[in-house]
Formats: structure tokens, sequence, C-alpha cells
């Protein structure tokens, strides 16, 4: 079963590209971003607008209520029905997004409901909480695992545990992870990364927060703080959110907001840059390269049918 998946960094331009693609080759498209899930995270998710909405049929955009938990083995369950669905009516799936665990768990085989676990390690730090505090514990993880330290608020004991304990089993080394994975034979995958220029990537992006600032976003975050959501849920950890988030609180001033919404969103480009390169059968495209997005479409279908 062919899955195409388009990926790169934030701004680089893959909702466009990934449209006019899909319907070259009759595909439809499923969301592969951790944000555009939820319902109501329209401006800083950057999620496609109702008219590109209605040129291809999108799976897994504004799916899932922002109050709600949602996991990388929701993603994939729901991503493989979607999958099935869309190859069962002869139409090509196409994962477009840049959540990188979120091809992870697709692409390598991962049962999620067979995960290892570590009963005595667990027992060990739900004793620790017991004496020193849930604090205690939250520092642990961020030493061994800051990035999944920053997606789970210190409060959420079960989830911290939880997290050390995955670590502790399969490791945090990057070349013991990634030699631990087997690749997920139910799908012929192809690869497609899109990059850019830097200094030119790094453009779009203040372009893209400035647009958003413009764009209403601090009028969504307030809304959506109306509706009870603060930073203890995933869905308000995401870029732009959660800076929006500190300004209201007093934090930043709206000055300071945007400097830093674009700053993480910058470094944020370079470790999604920095996850897919792991991926021995990516092949890249260069947009620099090409000065019209025809000729784009042009090679990435030329490549894909070979």
């Amino acid at each position: 079963m062919k899955v195409i998946a388009i990926v790169g960094p934030t701004a680089v331009g893959k909702t466009d590209i990934s449209i006019k693609l899909a319907k070259k080759l009759n595909g439809e498209i499923i969301n592969l971003d951790s944000v555009q899930i939820y319902k109501e995270l329209n401006i800083g998710s950057a999620k496609p607008s109702s008219e590109e909405l209605e040129e291809i049929p999108h799976h897994l955009i504004d799916c899932i209520e922002p109050n709600e938990s949602f996991t990388v083995s929701d993603y994939k369950r729901l991503a493989e029905i979607k999958i099935k669905e869309i190859s069962a009516k002869g139409k090509v799936p196409i994962l477009v997004g840049g959540t990188g665990l979120y091809l992870n768990s697709l692409y390598y085989e991962m049962d999620f409901n067979k995960a290892n676990q570590d009963l005595e390690y667990r027992n060990e730090l739900e004793a620790l909480a017991q004496s020193e505090g849930k604090e205690a514990v939250y520092e642990i993880l961020k030493k061994v695992d800051p990035n999944s330290a920053d997606k789970i608020h210190p409060n959420n004991l079960k989830r911290v545990i939880r997290a050390l304990e995955i670590n502790k089993i399969s490791g945090s080394n990057k070349k013991d992870y990634k030699t631990n994975l087997k690749l997920n034979n139910e799908y012929e995958f192809v690869l497609i990364g899109l990059n850019m220029n830097r200094r030119k990537l790094y453009a779009r992006i203040n372009k893209r927060v400035d647009l958003m600032i413009e764009n209403g976003l601090i009028d969504e975050v307030i809304k959506l703080k109306k509706m009870g959501l603060d930073d203890s849920f995933n869905s308000m950890k995401g870029i732009g959110y959660k800076e929006v988030l500190a300004y209201l609180d007093n934090m930043y001033n709206h000055e300071t907001m945007i400097k830093v919404i674009k700053q993480n969103s910058r470094h944020y480009a370079k470790r999604q840059l920095t996850w897919f390169k792991q991926y021995d059968t990516m092949n890249w495209f260069i947009l620099d390269d090409y000065s019209d997005i025809k000729d784009i479409i042009i090679d990435i279908e030329s490549y894909i049918l070979s």
C-alpha cells in the first residue's frame, strides 16, 4: 500500500505544494501536524484555509476538542484507518506536516498497546513523589528527556512517570533509538522532504508570525482561555499559543512576545530538519532551486512515479 509523506520545517510551503500534488496524483491529504488536529486552534497552527480545504479532501484536521488529551498512539490508530479508507477508494494517501513522532508511528513498527513496563522503576518514582513531591520527579525528566518535559505539565505525575519509564526502557540515545526501530512493511512509503535556504526560511517564519498576530492570534488565545484552557493542556503547548498565554499573564510585553514566538519557531524548524534528516530514504527537494512551483510539482511527481 503506497503512502506518500510530504514533510519539512514550519513555513516552508508544504500546504500549497501538497494540494497541487494531490490533484495530480488523485490523492487525499492526512494531517501530520500535532496542533492542527485540535478544533478552535486555527491561526496559531497555520491550518489550511477553508478554500484550501475545499480543493482536496483533508483528514485529521479539527477532529479533537482542545481540552482532550491526544497521544501519538491515538494518531497512529486514526491515521491507519484513514490510510486504508483512502486506498480502498483507489486514491493515494498523502501525509502532510511536520510532526516527526507522528511519521515515526506509521513508518516504523510501533505497537503502543504492547509497550514495555518497568513496574519496579515506576514504584520507585511514585515513592519519590510521595516523599519529596511531584517536582522532584519532574526534575529528573527535565534532565534525561527535556523534550518530553517541555510537553508535560509538572503536576501530571502519571505522564511524567510514564515518560521516565519509557525513557529508561528505550534509552534516550538517538542512535540506539533509531537502531532498535523496524520498518513497517505494511506500507510502501515515499518520503518527500521540502527545504530551502535557511535565511529565506527564517524570513518566511518571521513573516508568518507577523501575519498570525495581524489575523487575530491574541484574540484566538483569549477565546481559548475563556474556555478554560491554559498551558496545562497539550493543545496550548504549541508555539504561538504558549507565548501568547505568557503575554496575557503579563510575563512578556507585546514586542517581546512576538520576538519569542519568532525565535521559538526558528528553533523548532531547525529541530524538525534534524529529525527528518535521520530518514535514510528521504528525498529532499530544495525549493530555492526552482523559480516556478509548477516545476517543483513536476519533479516531485516524476520521483514518486519512477
